[in-house]
């Protein structure tokens, strides 16, 4: 009799300018999402049944992850071993060459272990370029990695400001997706974190010319409605524009109206980053003699 599958937890990253999301998608098209790479790396391994990569975390075409996660089940041959972690990292990201995706680490968890139902958090960053005048003043090693959104200077001070009515527990359907799929999802949401700080570029200190900036939005939740963080993102760009007022994001977010979104204000996908997914402790101990559920004991 064959030997249970063993389930594994990897972390992994990826640029997503080059994908259509990282969810899977069908072969024949132009882009393909980060799942169809990882699930072509996996079956490269000689599995004895077919692999299936459950995301965590799904982000759209041109968002990229620092580090999202995912669970598979790996059945080999009779007689032969599990993967150890490291088995499973090298071989996934030999196989991955020269695609811009790594797994950054594996490791053996319960059979009851879900990627996306067991996270207790989602963190997200935003990266945004001031001093811009124009796109072409986007250092080269930055193109598809930060927004530089046109108009001159941000008023920092207003955009926190207005941060804080968005912290806590609201409902978001102001900041949704117009998306069918999106509809049928609640909008209360909980936002554990949500800060704006400056940031360094890529090897900005050895610019030759200076005046650009660089600030990061940081959000934290359980879980985001589609496109919440990008659209959170454009309320508060525009705030710092002064095309809103705080006063005013918070009456947005109180109309509870997707269709009440200003047009053309949600800011675009290259800037934004998963930086990465949490677990608890006791979800990823090493797979016990009784499994259980998680979070539950």
């Amino acid at each position: 009799m064959a030997a249970a599958p063993a389930r594994y937890l990897v972390f992994f990253q990826y640029l997503g300018t080059r994908y259509s999301g990282v969810m899977e998608t069908k072969n024949d098209q132009a882009l393909v999402g980060v799942q169809n790479y990882l699930e072509r790396a996996a079956e490269r391994l000689k599995p004895s049944a077919p692999i299936k990569f459950h995301i965590s975390s799904r982000t759209d075409a041109g968002v990229h992850a620092l580090a999202n996660a995912a669970h598979l089940d790996i059945q080999r041959a009779p007689g032969k071993a599990p993967f150890s972690s490291q088995q499973l990292v090298q071989g996934l990201n030999h196989h991955l060459r020269p695609e811009p995706i790594r797994i950054l680490s594996a490791q053996r968890v319960s059979s009851t272990f879900h990627a996306r139902f067991c996270a207790l958090s989602r963190t997200y960053i935003y990266r945004l370029l001031l001093g811009c005048a124009h796109h072409s003043q986007i250092p080269v090693f930055e193109q598809d990695l930060c927004w530089a959104p046109a108009g001159g200077p941000l008023d920092v001070a207003a955009m926190r400001e207005a941060a804080q009515f968005l912290l806590g527990t609201h409902d978001f359907s102001s900041f949704r997706s117009l998306h069918a799929e999106a509809a049928a999802q609640s909008p209360v949401r909980t936002l554990q974190q949500l800060q704006l700080q400056p940031a360094p570029g890529f090897l900005q200190q050895h610019y030759l010319h200076s005046g650009l900036e660089f600030w990061e939005v940081k959000v934290k939740s359980r879980s985001f409605l589609y496109r919440q963080v990008r659209r959170m993102v454009g309320a508060l760009v525009a705030v710092g524009q002064g095309r809103l007022a705080p006063a005013q994001l918070r009456e947005l977010l109180e109309l509870r109206d997707p269709h009440a979104f200003p047009p053309h204000a949600m800011a675009p996908a290259a800037g934004l980053f998963l930086q990465r997914v949490e677990y608890s402790p006791k979800d990823l101990a090493s797979p016990p003699a009784e499994e259980k559920l998680c979070g539950l004991s």
